[in-house]
């Protein structure tokens, strides 16, 4: 299921790498508030939460990561 979403994901950031680095941060950024708002005393992370976040991070440079990320 990863490889599959990870390679869906990653064709359209061949094309459009310099816009779609912005918008896989900002989708990543959504994500994580949505989680953030399910789980308000401690987040814990579902298995579909951490297949997002995985899939996408591959598609934002490692040097846009926020510092402790890395």
């Amino acid at each position: 299921m990863y490889t599959v979403t990870r390679g869906l994901l990653s064709l359209p950031a061949l094309l459009l790498r310099r816009d779609m680095s912005k918008d896989v941060e900002v989708l990543v950024l959504r994500h994580e508030n949505a989680v953030l708002r399910r789980h308000v005393p401690r987040v814990r992370y579902e298995p579909a939460d951490r297949l997002w976040f995985a899939a996408l991070s591959h598609l934002i440079p490692r040097r846009r990561w926020p510092v402790g990320l890395e």
